[in-house]
């Protein structure tokens, strides 16, 4: 079994190489919930959706969010009530957020909703949530404190931050099956996701940093940045924001404890002995992936690594 943490469009990315490459079967995915939250009443986790829609083949890889060819009647109707609009929930989406929020409230967890949704689109793969519990990260600007959904879409990641925190997270759970995933791992996978809104909850989860440092398996991260800037999203000014260098050695310092080999771009192949200082294997190759064979191309090169 192959345990996986991830978040976010780069983790989606990564994962849909991996399930070309590897049984889907022998997956399980721990997934960020810290972006989760409720808008017009409905429980949304967007990184369980973006993976669980890319695994089931109706991801719209265009828009890099929601089901491909999406309609969005219901989006207008809510504009006519004068409610928000900015997070653009199409109507096949809404389904899944109408259900989510259904179960849950019928007393099914996290976890358990995530699983029959993920059986429901013929998702072979395992999708656990980080935490069954609520945590959500809070962005501090300097013009007040808002939802990370809130920065990153309403806002499109232009406040500037002064901080960030995961409210909720000191009293949380690991969700089942988290810990024992890493356990029983022959290898863990940290994807190239954003590290401080992405892997950074999961990292923050009590007991999951625990498991990734006493593991036995390999632990192979791969970088989301190149040079400065993040492959896509706000990464590197949030790095900055919290202190840690905006860079792919930044990264590898923050996975220091527990990352065995990481991943970086030729173009940072200068940061290469830095890394290495730290006791990490590094591997220079192209992690950008704009089609599905850079995907499934990086998704070999890491299961390479795990081969060795």
């Amino acid at each position: 079994m192959l345990a996986v943490l991830t978040g976010g469009t780069g983790g989606a990315k990564l994962i849909q190489g991996l399930s070309h490459e590897v049984d889907p079967a022998e997956l399980t995915l721990i997934c960020n919930t810290g972006d989760d939250f409720v808008l017009h009443g409905l429980y949304v986790s967007p990184d369980i959706d973006t993976i669980m829609y890319s695994l089931a083949g109706i991801s719209d890889e265009a828009k890099g969010w929601g089901v491909r060819g999406d309609t969005f009647a219901a989006l207008e109707q809510f504009g006519k009530y004068g409610c928000e609009t900015w997070f653009k929930l199409g109507d096949k989406d809404l389904a899944t957020h109408i259900t989510r929020t259904r179960l849950l409230r019928d007393g099914f967890t996290l976890a358990d909703v995530t699983d029959q949704l993920r059986r429901r689109l013929g998702v072979r793969a395992t999708i656990v949530p980080m935490s069954n519990d609520r945590v959500e990260t809070r962005v501090q600007t300097f013009k007040g404190e808002i939802s990370f959904q809130e920065y990153f879409v309403k806002e499109r990641w232009q406040p500037d931050v002064r901080g960030i925190y995961y409210a909720g997270i000191e009293s949380c759970r690991p969700a089942p099956g988290t810990i024992e995933a890493i356990e029983r791992a022959f290898a863990v996978i940290i994807c190239p996701s954003n590290p401080v809104t992405s892997i950074g909850p999961i990292l923050a989860t009590p007991g999951i940093r625990k498991a990734l440092v006493e593991t036995e398996a390999s632990v192979i991260g791969v970088s989301p940045i190149i040079g400065q800037s993040a492959i896509s999203g706000p990464a590197h000014n949030l790095m900055a924001a919290m202190g840690t260098e905006p860079s792919a050695a930044g990264i590898a310092g923050s996975y220091a404890d527990f990352v065995d080999v990481f991943l970086i771009d030729r173009q940072d192949e200068s940061l290469k002995t830095e890394i290495e200082a730290l006791g990490i294997t590094v591997m220079a190759t192209s992690i950008r992936m704009n089609s599905l064979s850079d995907k499934r191309r990086l998704a070999r090169e890491v299961m390479a690594l795990v081969a060795k």
